[in-house]
């Protein structure tokens, strides 16, 4: 029996029209699958829905994986696509297995030889580095920083001079209802020359990207909290 493709479907970073961001020939593939791997259900169920109104949610088997899964249960999720049936993934915002607990189902897909099928989407990482000035040939991202603040402003001034030693653009991010004390941290920790990019609410009508030095930051800071974004630190 010929295994089922594993279809690493993107999602919404805020957009709630699916036209805007989801490719048109895959709709169908999508809206089609029967089992999902998702971050959280009841979301899963809701997002489908807006591609497909007519889709019958109840026909459809959801696994979740997130970070309260138990790892030692994620390869049974596997199981539908073993037996011949195609097999799609959700993340919560954006891509799958980006910055997401979704890279090991990815993992133990290729060790399968289950096939892997990326669908193009919105990333709001690229879409912060497109959009901030800083070098895109060299950058990395980091994720999470540190929540205690000591090792946080330590992390930040490892990043700021990784930033002026090889000129390569620092990408991070935050819960966010820390934003606010990141940003705090941040003015606090760098140089007032660095620069400095926020890229805020990405693809909705509140959208803010802007790059400036620290130390105009520190006159202009925004209100960030509860607003999902991306911090980079780079040359111009």
């Amino acid at each position: 029996m010929m295994a089922g493709n594993l279809y690493l479907v993107p999602n919404s970073l805020g957009s709630t029209d699916t036209d805007d961001f989801l490719p048109a020939n895959f709709k169908p593939v999508i809206t089609g699958l029967r089992y999902f791997v998702v971050e959280n259900i009841r979301n899963a169920r809701r997002y489908l829905k807006s591609i497909d109104q007519q889709i019958d949610i109840d026909a459809i088997t959801f696994f979740e994986l997130n970070k309260h899964t138990d790892a030692a249960a994620v390869p049974e999720f596997l199981r539908p696509a073993m037996e011949g049936s195609h097999l799609g993934m959700i993340s919560e915002a954006g891509l799958p297995g980006v910055a997401d607990p979704g890279a090991l189902l990815v993992s133990l897909a290729h060790q399968k030889q289950i096939r892997v099928i990326p669908i193009t989407g919105p990333s709001s990482m690229f879409l912060a580095l497109m959009a901030s000035g800083f070098n895109g040939q060299q950058f990395r991202f980091s994720g999470y920083l540190p929540v205690q603040r000591n090792e946080r402003i330590h992390a930040i001034r490892q990043l700021e001079r990784l930033t002026e030693e090889k000129n390569e653009t620092q990408l991070f991010m935050e819960t966010p209802y820390r934003n606010n004390a990141l940003l705090a941290d941040l003015c606090s920790a760098c140089k007032d020359q660095t620069m400095l990019c926020i890229a805020v609410d990405l693809t909705m009508e509140t959208e803010m990207i802007r790059t400036a030095p620290v130390g105009w930051w520190k006159k202009k800071k925004p209100d960030l909290h509860k607003r999902p974004a991306v911090f980079l630190l780079g040359n111009t």
